[in-house]
Order: structure tokens, then C-alpha cells, then sequence
């Protein structure tokens, strides 16, 4: 099973809009480290987020923890500074999709650490400094992974 894995995301509706593609797919999500909003019940039903009680969804302290706990699964990390391309990548069924905070992404050092699965989704050069919605690119990189793995009927 596919999953995404969002490390301390900051803006609740792109957790949302992300809960939400995770719930139409029957993706996985992992909310790793702290997050900049509440996902307590009273929190997501105020937002109107009904699905968010029926989301495969799951939060831990860190990604050193998540790790420990799945060894053999394979961390494909997005980033706009990434080398590779996501199209140039093979995704597997059991992919872990991780994504950095929207003020600043996936350290350099973990980019650097893991290359090799790191891959980015090109952009045009307006805006160079900046990079796609954190809950766009989830889209584009889980549905690139479900296509490749023809997961979905």
C-alpha cells in the first residue's frame, strides 16, 4: 500500500486537501513531528472535514521513529531541489511518499542523504524560488506512483 507521509505540515487545509486525496485513493497518511493545527475530532468536524474520521491516518514524533518502525519500505522523497525527476523514477506499490513543511520543504541534509529517491516535479523558471502547493504535489506524485503501479481501477 502506497503511502504519504507529510513531515510537520504547517497549513491545515493542505492537510486537508491531502486527507481527503489519501481517503479517495485508500492511501495511508503519516503526520510526522508538530503540527501547526489541531486534528483532534472537534477540530476536523469544524472544518468540515467528515471524511477526516474515516482516513487511514496516523501521527508519530518523528521521522527517525516511522522509520524504525518500517525497515523494508522505500522512502521516495519529493522536493524542488531534488536532481531527479518524478517521471524519471519507478514507484513500487509500497512506496512511502514524504513531504517537507510548506515554508521550507525536506532538509538538504536528508535530500542529500537518500539522492537516489529523491525526485522533484519540474517547474517552469517564473518561479524558480518558489514551489508547487505542498497538497498539489501529493496529487501529482501519488497519482505518477498509482498510474506506474496501476493500483486503481
Amino acid at each position: 500500500m502506497l503511502s504519504i507521509v507529510l513531515v510537520e505540515p504547517e497549513i491545515p487545509n493542505n492537510t486537508g486537501n491531502i486527507g481527503r486525496l489519501c481517503a479517495c485513493t485508500e492511501t495511508r497518511l503519516y503526520l510526522v513531528g508538530r503540527l501547526g493545527f489541531s486534528v483532534e475530532e472537534h477540530a476536523v468536524r469544524r472544518a468540515g472535514m467528515d471524511y477526516w474520521l474515516q482516513l487511514d491516518v496516523e501521527h508519530r514524533e518523528s521521522l527517525d521513529q516511522l522509520w524504525r518502525e518500517m525497515p523494508d519500505r522505500r522512502w521516495v522523497y519529493f522536493s524542488a531541489r531534488a536532481r531527479r525527476l518524478y517521471t524519471d523514477f519507478r514507484f513500487r506499490p509500497d512506496d512511502m511518499l514524504v513531504f517537507g513543511r510548506e515554508s521550507c520543504g525536506l532538509p538538504q541534509a536528508l535530500l542529500d542523504a537518500h539522492a537516489e529517491t529523491s525526485v522533484r516535479i519540474p517547474m517552469g523558471n517564473t518561479f524558480a524560488d518558489r514551489s508547487l502547493n505542498v497538497a498539489h504535489a501529493a496529487a501529482i506524485g501519488l497519482y505518477e506512483a498509482i498510474r506506474q503501479c496501476a493500483l486503481l481501477t
